[in-house]
């Protein structure tokens, strides 16, 4: 037995395993989707929090990853197309010692839902919100979502999408989520280590995964997070280390100015010492790294922001506590009687 802390009240409760998490629903989505890996990931991690399994809550919207609440042996709940965050800002006001964590995609999330998320994340309500990215409508058979590029042949853009598409970092970012990052699917360590990030950190939390749909839109992401590409097309973020990526780790950005630039190292008198530190607090950094685009710069993976700041349940039981010891306990029976009331009195019938 450990002793673990939840909440206020310290418990002692058997360690956990990855097997305590998977519920006994058979899990059902398309051979070879990439919501198999973010599950599996999710459930090795659930352990190290140190939660019993019935103060852990998965709320979803509609979509495909509205799923992943049945296939988890935690309490749950499938709300509709996105209000996920909505919900789980109430659960979170009432129940503080909760941990509750939002799965949602990016048709849900930036579309019908982006009204709750933005003001989830402006509220830094302590919530773990997870994106699965594929940039496409799969449950409802391949429309192209608020992620969808540019010029994107779809059902219903048959002739390419006219739209274009939202930075899902970029949104959180001008919300002030208080933690952002984004993974892959396939890379699995790094998204093990990603998700372990989010759920230690105390406010609200946007994880972006790109994820592949394999029946609507396979490959989404292939030409930079494939196995023989990654090395040179992706940076991996780590704080207080130089933005280095490339398969001879050669290649790194750097200031012009105010624009950021690919140098190779060794050229021109480049030096390790030249590159960009990535500074998890910096908040121009942050910025920087939610608008720069494959196929002119790498794309970033990694914890984009991490600070601290209030979260909306400390701030919102500081408020009752102070109504509290200023006003007294109240009662709900007194208080419908309090103020002006009268009495509506009608004609015999």
């Amino acid at each position: 037995m450990t002793e673990i802390k939840t909440g206020d009240s310290p418990l002692d409760l058997p360690v956990l395993t990855r097997k305590d998490f998977v519920s006994d629903q058979e899990v059902r989505w398309c051979p070879g989707c990439g919501d198999y890996s973010i599950l599996a990931q999710t459930q090795k991690v659930m352990p190290d929090f140190g939660y019993p399994r019935e103060n852990i809550v998965f709320i979803s919207g509609i979509g495909c990853s509205g799923r992943l609440p049945y296939y988890m042996n935690t309490y749950g709940f499938h709300t509709i197309h996105g209000r996920a965050p909505a919900i789980a800002t109430g659960l979170r006001a009432a129940r503080p010692e909760l941990m509750v964590w939002v799965i949602t995609g990016d048709g849900d999330a930036l579309s019908i839902g982006g009204n709750h998320l933005i003001h989830s994340m402006r509220r830094n309500v302590d919530i773990n919100l997870i994106m699965f990215n594929n940039r496409i409508y799969g449950l409802t058979k391949g429309q192209a979502s608020p992620t969808s590029e540019f010029g994107k042949v779809t059902k219903s853009t048959p002739n390419g999408t006219i739209d274009y598409p939202l930075s899902p970092l970029g949104i959180a970012l001008a919300a002030e989520a208080s933690f952002i990052a984004r993974s892959v699917d396939t890379h699995t360590e790094h998204l093990q280590a990603t998700l372990e990030r989010a759920g230690h950190h105390h406010g609200s939390v946007f994880v972006e995964v790109l994820q592949n749909c394999n029946i609507f839109n396979d490959g989404a992401h292939r030409e930079f997070t494939d196995r023989e590409v990654r090395d040179d097309r992706m940076l991996v973020l780590e704080h207080g280390k130089p933005m280095i990526f490339g398969r001879e780790r050669n290649r790194g950005l750097r200031l012009n100015g105010h624009r950021p630039e690919i140098v190779t190292i060794g050229e021109d008198g480049m030096t390790e010492a030249d590159i960009l530190v990535h500074d998890e607090d910096d908040p121009l950094l942050a910025a920087m790294l939610s608008t720069i685009y494959w196929p002119d710069f790498p794309v970033p993976v990694g914890v984009i922001r991490a600070v601290q700041r209030p979260t909306h349940s400390e701030l919102l039981n500081r408020q009752v506590e102070e109504a509290v010891a200023k006003r007294g306990a109240g009662n709900l029976a007194d208080l419908l009687d309090s103020g002006e009331t009268w009495i509506v009195e009608g004609d015999e019938a």
